[in-house]
């Protein structure tokens, strides 16, 4: 069990603001009295042990902050490019590689239901996404990598939050369904007759594009000609994918 001094500093690092001690006696069930003296405390702990990290009282209240001699390290640092944070139709992608994998890009596609392949390649040059081989049509199949683990603290994709948990509304849970079982009729080779009424004429393109693949596959490479995809990736807003049952 941490001490108070452990307590307060990670309650700081929290912290994206100064914090007067009355706020962290508050947090942590002390007087403020108390609090202000163990913040004394650790702020001259912080100066003799040579930290990076210096804790300051500065506009009423207590901040952590890098060290002064350390300025020129982080200015180099800062410098560089900074990676953006993945647009919606990015984590769409990657919400479904995650717990359908391994998956296709023409798989993708057919349940986002716009075009995969810009989302698909940033999140391979990303690191996050990565190649495990290619489908019975030549497509290839993409998986999650080790870097996709650490980054969200999970040990294997089994840690995956349960997407049961999710309670969507009645309309977004139709779109939903609908858009997976399209996509599950083409993977299984379902003719379009099969399929709903109001399903059919949506689902036939994309089946036709699956069997031209496995046509094209033996003689091209490229995957694009191998399988169409939808067109329009920014067209539509993110959805979220959960397997319905």
């Amino acid at each position: 069990m941490i001490e108070l001094a452990g307590t307060l500093e990670a309650l700081l690092f929290l912290s994206p603001d100064p914090l007067p001690a009355s706020a962290f006696a508050d947090a942590v069930g002390i007087e403020e009295d108390e609090a202000a003296e163990a913040l004394s405390a650790l702020a001259a702990s912080f100066d003799a042990d040579g930290r990076g990290l210096v804790l300051r009282e500065l506009s009423g209240g207590w901040q952590l902050s890098s060290h002064p001699e350390a300025e020129e390290a982080a200015r180099r640092l800062l410098a560089k490019p900074r990676t953006p944070p993945l647009t919606p139709a990015q984590a769409e992608t990657l919400a479904i590689v995650a717990y359908l994998q391994p998956v296709s890009r023409p798989e993708i596609a057919r349940i986002r239901g716009v075009n995969a392949e810009s989302a698909a390649q940033t999140l391979i040059e990303r690191g996050v996404i990565e190649e495990a081989g290619r489908s019975q049509f030549g497509a290839v199949l993409y998986r999650t990598t080790d870097l996709f683990l650490r980054l969200f603290g999970l040990q294997s994709v089994d840690e995956l939050p349960d997407v049961t948990a999710w309670d969507p509304s009645p309309d977004v849970a139709a779109n939903i369904r609908e858009r997976l079982l399209r996509a599950g009729e083409a993977r299984l080779g379902v003719p379009a007759a099969a399929a709903p009424a109001e399903g059919r004429e949506a689902a036939a393109e994309p089946r036709s594009d699956e069997a031209a693949s496995a046509h094209a596959a033996e003689g091209n490479e490229g995957e694009a000609a191998a399988e169409p995809e939808p067109a329009g990736e920014t067209e539509r807003p993110p959805a979220p994918v959960i397997p319905i049952a």
